[in-house]
């Protein structure tokens, strides 16, 4: 299409997609948002980074053409909008991009501007792999145990947005036809006179596509095993259903390929524990992957105590909220997490820094460029630049290692030099030779 706010790049080509396979080609056109905030410092050194491993990994057979799109604050100051159509639209059209922080605009409109770019894009898998580098501060004795990635439902649970405030004419309505359709129910209210309402949909067609993402990512990059996260125990028919779905579905269409949980329950009931120890022994020693469950309050506890048995973790919108913050805790905070948000049947996906604007650090040139930088790790990886997005890691890695850090690490390293954002950028380039 045409663009009137946006400038498409005159030598790049599209990605496209053709059966599910994305058709990436050697000067692709690839989005991207700066950012809010402290995005304009992480950006700048960012894009130099990505494109050094681009050029590190092909010798100039490939390159990135950068074509800017808007969204945030500058957005608005631009254009009068938080989010142009534009820039949904460009999304649509060339697939595949990636953003910084993003302010979320203050009063009424758009709750938060992440969450409406995921909606309008179905954007429905949000990928966060949690990894960790040697000499990273951590809070936990054995960070190097977590490598993990997370599949978080992006579309559905508490984030689908549908809410009644308290004193509304809305809250009134809906809380009288809930009692007068479903009287029961409505008791079980505490304090009816004063609550806001809010639903929480599960469906098994969204509960089915994150779930078959996560599996074919396990087969994809070789991981052992898949985590049902759920609060089933207390809400049978959303988290409860979701377990249920997701064992469904691994058995449907993966059989060949895992084995569940729930298969060892079938055995056990009716041959005894020993024989279905003996079968899932089996099924992973033929190289299958284990697909099973764990309650949404005792994960955070397992994956301190026990990390080295949870490798991919399938959940709902909330869960996996929390839980992505408390993984990326034990390998050094969200300032080096990266994320994805992905449509595997569109192809669309938009990786993303997973921190805030942090205002008070602007254009300061200090905070850690990590977070985005490994975003685009991930988004090389999924592009099938496996060359570009290893050199990003050993570069991370080796620049962590000789403690040239941003002032977050250093605070907390011994015998660190602390570097600028800027500077950080540069000495992963550097490292990258």
């Amino acid at each position: 299409m045409s663009y009137s706010i946006l400038n498409v790049p005159e030598n790049g080509k599209k990605i496209t997609i053709t059966d599910g396979v994305l058709n990436v080609p050697d000067n692709p056109i690839l989005p991207f948002i700066e950012g809010d905030g402290t995005g304009r410092d992480i950006w700048a050194a960012s894009i130099r980074v990505l494109d050094a491993a681009v050029e590190k990994a092909y010798g100039g057979k490939r390159k990135i053409n950068w074509m800017e799109v808007y969204a945030g604050q500058k957005a608005f100051d631009k254009f009068g909008s938080w989010l142009p159509d534009e820039t949904v639209e460009a999304f649509h059209e060339f697939l595949v991009g990636i953003k910084g922080p993003l302010t979320t605009p203050i009063g009424g409109g758009i709750r938060s501007l992440n969450v409406a770019l995921r909606k309008l894009l179905d954007l429905y898998a949000c990928v966060r792999p949690v990894m960790y580098f040697e000499g990273v501060p951590s809070p936990v004795k054995h960070p190097e145990y977590v490598d993990m990635v997370i599949f978080r439902e992006n579309t559905e649970d508490i984030y689908a947005g549908i809410e009644f405030e308290n004193g509304t004419p809305e809250n009134d309505k809906f809380k009288a036809l809930f009692k007068e359709a479903f009287p029961e129910e409505y008791a079980k209210i505490r304090f009816p006179d004063t609550a806001g309402i809010g639903l929480k949909p599960v469906s098994k067609e969204g509960t089915e596509r994150i779930v078959r993402s996560a599996i074919n990512y396990a087969i994809k990059y070789g991981r052992k095993s898949i985590t049902l996260v759920h609060k089933g125990n207390i809400m049978k028919y959303t988290e409860g259903a979701f377990m249920k779905w997701g064992y469904e579905i691994a058995e449907r269409e993966f059989g060949d390929k895992i084995y569940t949980w729930a298969q060892w329950e079938r055995t056990k009931a009716k041959k005894g524990q020993d024989a279905a120890n003996a079968e899932q022994d089996a099924a992973l020693a033929d190289g299958k992957i284990l697909v099973k469950d764990v309650i949404a309050d005792i994960v955070f506890q397992q994956t301190i105590t026990r990390a080295r048995d949870f490798d991919i973790l399938a959940t709902m919108n909330l869960n996996g909220d929390f839980l992505s913050d408390a993984l990326a805790a034990q390998i050094g905070g969200i300032g080096i997490a990266p994320g994805g948000n992905i449509n595997y049947d569109t192809g669309a996906a938009i990786f993303e820094a997973t921190h805030g604007t942090a205002p008070k650090y602007a254009d300061k040139d200090v905070v850690n460029p990590g977070s985005v930088i490994l975003s685009g790790e991930m988004m090389f990886r999924y592009m099938g630049w496996d060359e570009a997005a290893d050199i990003i890691l050993l570069a991370m890695g080796k620049a962590i290692a000789a403690k040239t850090v941003t002032y977050d690490f250093h605070r907390m390293m011994d015998g660190a030099t602390k570097v600028k954002c800027s500077e950080f950028g540069d000495e992963l380039i550097k490292q990258m030779s």
